[in-house]
């Protein structure tokens, strides 16, 4: 690989700027392809007995504005797309819909439904299905999803 090929695949990496309890916040990019995003990983994976891979739940907003606030889960395996993920926080309910090893929220509303419940909440559940059929779930820690996320807005207006 040249120095240049190396100096733009290191210019793609996300730089982590802040860690707010379970939660870190990273950038990658700059002007209007700037991208700001909120992760954790999986605190609990279900069953046991399967390798998950690494499994992150992500709240990404563009310098742009093409998004804000943007919820997704990426696993380390592909996802089924019947029955669709899902998530629970508390008795709230959100499906998502799949595109390889990616699940996203359809609904802007229920986007912003959904990170309001997570700034109040304590831990999300995430039950999804691999291509394989392996059913799987998940908990996600909220502890530290507030102020990371008041940052993440700080670092893409």
């Amino acid at each position: 690989m040249s120095a240049d090929g190396g100096a733009r695949a290191q210019e793609t990496e996300p730089k982590a700027v802040a860690t707010f309890r379970d939660w870190s916040v990273f950038v990658r990019g700059d002007g209007d392809k700037k991208v700001c995003f909120a992760a954790t990983e999986a605190k609990d994976k279900s069953p046991k007995s399967v390798n998950h891979g690494d499994i992150f739940f992500l709240v990404a907003s563009w310098e742009s504005g093409a998004a804000t606030n943007q919820p997704s889960l990426m696993t380390g395996y592909d996802l089924n797309t019947r029955p669709e993920p899902t998530l629970r926080i508390g008795s709230d309910k959100w499906e998502m819909y799949t595109s390889e090893n990616e699940a996203f929220i359809e609904a802007s509303a229920e986007e912003e439904r959904l990170v309001r419940a997570m700034r109040r909440g304590a831990d999300m559940r995430v039950s999804a299905v691999s291509q394989r059929g392996t059913a799987t779930s998940y908990v996600i820690s909220l502890r530290g999803v507030s102020a990371a996320l008041d940052r993440v807005a700080q670092e893409c207006r």
